[in-house]
C-alpha cells in the first residue's frame, strides 16, 4: 500500500536539484529519436520522409521492416524505462511515498514527451506508445504486462497497431486501478491522462479508421 502523502512530503535543496536535473536529462534521454537514427545510419533512410512519416516503431516496420522495426520498438521502450530509474540517483526520498512515484513519474512522462517531441530532430517524433509501455513496466510490470497483452491481442486479430493502441490505452485505466486497489490517486489520475493522450496522438489514425483506410501492419520490408 502506498502512502498518500502527496506532496507534503518535505524536499530538501540538494534533492530539488537532483530532481531537476534528472527530469532535464530524462527529455533528453526520450528525445533520442531510435526511428529516426537507426534509420539513418543503418538503412539511409529517414522514415519521417515515408510511409505515415511518423518516427516511431510501426512505421518504422511498415518502411524498413521487422529487422528495424524490433531494435526501435525495444529501443522505445527503454528510453522511459531508464529515464524512471534516474529515482535511484535522487537523495533523501521515501521509496514508500506518494512522493516517490510523482517523482518517477515525471522522469518517465518527460521521456515520453522528448520522444513526442524530440528536441534533437526538430520536436518531429513518435507518438509515444512505445515509450508510454516502458514508463508503465518500470512503474507497474504486471499493469504493463496485461495492457500488452489486451494491444496484442487485438492486433492479432485486426493487424492494425493503431486500434490495439487505442483499445490498449482505453483498457489502461481500468487494468491500473484494479492492480492498484485505487491506492494511489497519482497513479489513478496519471492512468487516465495517459489513455487520453495516447487517443489524441492518434486523431489522424481515428479519422483513418472510421472511413476504413487505416492499413494493416506488414513486417517485410516495403518496395
Amino acid at each position: 500500500m502506498i502512502r498518500n502523502v502527496t506532496w507534503k512530503e518535505p524536499i530538501s535543496i540538494e534533492m530539488y536539484f537532483y530532481v531537476v536535473l534528472f527530469a532535464i536529462l530524462s527529455y533528453l534521454i526520450g528525445s533520442f529519436s531510435s526511428a529516426v537514427w537507426f534509420g539513418k545510419w543503418f538503412f539511409g533512410v529517414d522514415v519521417r520522409e515515408h510511409g505515415s512519416k511518423n518516427a516511431g516503431a510501426t512505421n518504422t516496420f511498415r518502411v524498413l521492416g521487422y529487422k528495424a522495426g524490433i531494435p526501435v520498438f525495444i529501443a522505445d521502450i527503454l528510453k522511459s524505462f531508464l529515464a524512471v530509474q534516474l529515482i535511484i540517483f535522487v537523495p533523501d526520498i521515501s521509496v514508500e511515498s506518494e512522493f516517490y512515484y510523482q517523482i518517477k513519474l515525471l522522469f518517465g512522462v518527460l521521456a515520453v514527451i522528448g520522444h513526442i517531441f524530440p528536441i534533437y530532430t526538430g520536436f518531429r517524433g513518435g507518438k509515444g506508445v512505445a515509450s508510454m509501455l516502458g514508463l508503465v513496466l518500470a512503474l507497474y510490470p504486471v499493469s504493463a504486462g496485461l495492457t500488452f497483452g489486451v494491444f496484442l491481442i487485438v492486433f492479432l486479430i485486426s493487424r492494425i497497431v493503431s486500434i490495439s493502441s487505442i483499445i490498449a490505452a482505453v483498457s489502461f485505466p481500468f487494468i491500473m486501478y484494479v492492480i492498484t486497489d485505487g491506492s494511489s490517486d497519482t497513479l489513478t489520475v496519471f492512468s487516465v491522462v495517459a489513455a487520453v493522450l495516447i487517443v489524441i496522438t492518434h486523431k489522424k489514425n481515428i479519422k483513418r479508421l472510421l472511413k476504413g483506410e487505416e492499413k494493416r501492419i506488414s513486417f517485410r520490408k516495403s518496395n
